[in-house]
């Protein structure tokens, strides 16, 4: 087996720099497209109307990373050591109707990531790490290369289990890796771009709980149909409560508007609210709760750590 040392560096140090924000990295050049509802002019804050409805079953996936370890790798063909990291991960479905929620799945893997293609499998006493490779040893592109991993699991999950016409599925966080999914509605809850133009913009601090914008295109090497909604909030700041929503751009404009109509019915109930969660209202009950479920569910962060320090050394 190739060998590999574990830096003693804390695993979590600079990881604070979301996948998020590097994938999204370069979008205030996206392109847009405002009249895929109504004209620019013409736009106001939306009410779903007598004839929506929301769906009979709302599919909540989420994923959750964590890097145990940062490592180096022994290329033989490489002058000095390849950086990687170990890293554990895990992803869920929770199925909302109008009974409650309940649990539908979750699941948990472990991977060791470097751009050498004598990366290792990994035994540990608790834990073992399948060999992945990423495109370079860049930082970046060994996060990226673990948070496709996780885009991937939450993609396998929600595959397996949608099982009705009805059903409408939310992910949380952008659309990317799965515009392919029917149905499917990313969930963006913090803003890092002003996408709109001011008098659009406006229409967004001027939504009320339970109303949502026109949909629009937006997008360069990417393209997606997106909305803001406002969600249930105290606060009066303009953009308070409120989460941006996309979908695929295949879709007809007529099928976005439903689908966008049925997600603003669907996620009032379901706010978090701020007693309980400081990320309130935009961070769902239902996504909090799977949150907390599945980084319980990564196991010990100190325990693995000894585990891969004690591999790497034997």
């Amino acid at each position: 087996m190739t060998g590999f040392t574990v830096d003693p560096w804390d695993p979590g140090y600079a990881a604070a720099l979301a996948v998020e924000a590097l994938s999204e990295l370069g979008t205030t050049s996206a392109e847009l497209a405002l009249d895929v509802e109504c004209p620019p002019a013409d736009w106001k804050p939306v009410t779903p109307g007598p004839d929506a409805e929301a769906p009979g079953t709302l599919l909540v996936a989420d994923g959750v990373r964590r890097i145990d370890a940062r490592v180096w790798v022994h290329d033989p063909d490489a002058p000095m050591p390849v950086p990687g990291i170990a890293a554990s991960y895990a992803a869920g479905i929770v199925r909302c109707g109008k009974e409650g929620a309940d649990l539908a799945a979750i699941e948990v893997n472990r991977t060791f990531i470097s751009a050498s293609p004598y990366t290792p499998e990994v035994k540990t006493t608790h834990a073992t790490y399948q060999p992945s490779k990423a495109a370079d040893s860049s930082f970046e592109e060994l996060s990226l290369a673990l948070q496709r991993q996780v885009t991937q699991l939450e993609v396998d999950l929600a595959v397996r289990h949608r099982s009705q016409d009805d059903d409408l599925l939310l992910v949380d966080g952008p659309l990317r890796g799965r515009t392919h999914l029917p149905r499917t509605v990313g969930y963006i809850k913090t803003h890092h771009t002003a996408y709109l133009p001011a008098p659009q913009s406006a229409v967004v601090a001027a939504l009320t709980p339970g109303q949502r914008t026109p949909v629009f295109l937006m997008g360069t090497s990417w393209r997606r149909h997106a909305w803001y909604v406002r969600l249930p909030v105290q606060s009066t700041a303009p953009w308070a409560g409120i989460a941006r929503c996309e979908a695929s751009a295949d879709l007809d404009p007529a099928a976005v508007v439903r689908l966008a109509d049925a997600l603003t019915l669907a996620l009032p109930p379901l706010a978090g609210v701020d007693y309980k969660d400081p990320r309130a209202p935009q961070n769902l009950v239902p996504i909090g709760g799977l949150e907390k479920l599945l980084r319980h569910h990564l196991g010990d962060a100190r325990l693995l750590y000894r585990a891969l320090r004690t591999v790497a050394l034997s």
